[in-house]
Order: C-alpha cells, then sequence, then structure tokens
C-alpha cells in the first residue's frame, strides 16, 4: 500500500470523526481569520494524527459538548495538514507554545484557556471532557 494513500485515509477519517462532533474545518488562514472574528465563545481543537488525538482528544471533543455549558462555536485546525490554517490560528494563542493535539477556548476572538498536548496525552479521555466542561461553566452560556 502506497504510504500517502495511507495517511490520507488516515487523515480523512479523523476529519470525519471531528466533523461528526459537530466541529467546523478551518483549512485556510482566512477562515481561521472569520471564524475567531466571530462573538462569542469558540472551542478550537488543533487535530493531528498522534495516538493521543485519536485515543483521548477527538473522543473527548465529541463527549464534553453535550454539556449544559458549551461555546456558542466549534471548530478544527489540522496541525500538519493545513499548515497555513493551524499556523494562524496558533497566532491567537498568546503565551502558549505550539501544541497538537491541544484546545483552545476563545472569547470574542481572544484565548481564555488552553489544554495543551502534555495535559490530553497523560489523560484519559474522561479526564479531558471533565478539563473541557469545567471550562465550559467558566467561560460558556447554559445551551
Amino acid at each position: 500500500m502506497d504510504f500517502n494513500i495511507y495517511m490520507q485515509d488516515f487523515v480523512n477519517q479523523a476529519r470525519t470523526e471531528i466533523n461528526e462532533a459537530g466541529f467546523e474545518n478551518l483549512t485556510t488562514p482566512e477562515e481561521v481569520e472569520e471564524a475567531f472574528d466571530r462573538k462569542g465563545t469558540t472551542l478550537v481543537m488543533v487535530n493531528s494524527t498522534c495516538g493521543c488525538a485519536g485515543g483521548v482528544a477527538r473522543p473527548a471533543a465529541s463527549n464534553s459538548v453535550h454539556h449544559d455549558h458549551r461555546p456558542d462555536h466549534l471548530v478544527t485546525v489540522f496541525a500538519g495538514q493545513d499548515r497555513e490554517a493551524t499556523e494562524r490560528a496558533r497566532e491567537y494563542f498568546e503565551g502558549y507554545p505550539p501544541s497538537s493535539p491541544s484546545f483552545a477556548l476563545m472569547k470574542d476572538g481572544k484565548i481564555q484557556k488552553m489544554v495543551e498536548r502534555h495535559e490530553i496525552e497523560s489523560s484519559t479521555p474522561m479526564e479531558v471532557v471533565q478539563q473541557l466542561q469545567s471550562l465550559f461553566d467558566e467561560y460558556c452560556e447554559e445551551y
């Protein structure tokens, strides 16, 4: 099997999984800017192909949004795939080093908090769900 075909299938599965959870793909810097200009709260998932993205981050993203408080908008950029979009998103994450997978909670285009890779890879999906829902309780309106 050709490695590039295998990787494209893998990436497509990862995109589908997060889209089915209600996240919008941002694949260009312009889409990132448009999404981050929206009023309200936005959960940004920086997706990746690593094991902790598939085993912890994407399941946590899917399950965290089933909560009384949740962000107004759910978006994702894909590190290593949509490089320019990811780089543009990371420009908004002031004070945080590049990290994937990770989550950023934005409010009116400003970073509020991040859940970084080191917090994800050492956690179970439920622990990350709890971290995200705690942020939702603090920053988001009741849905």
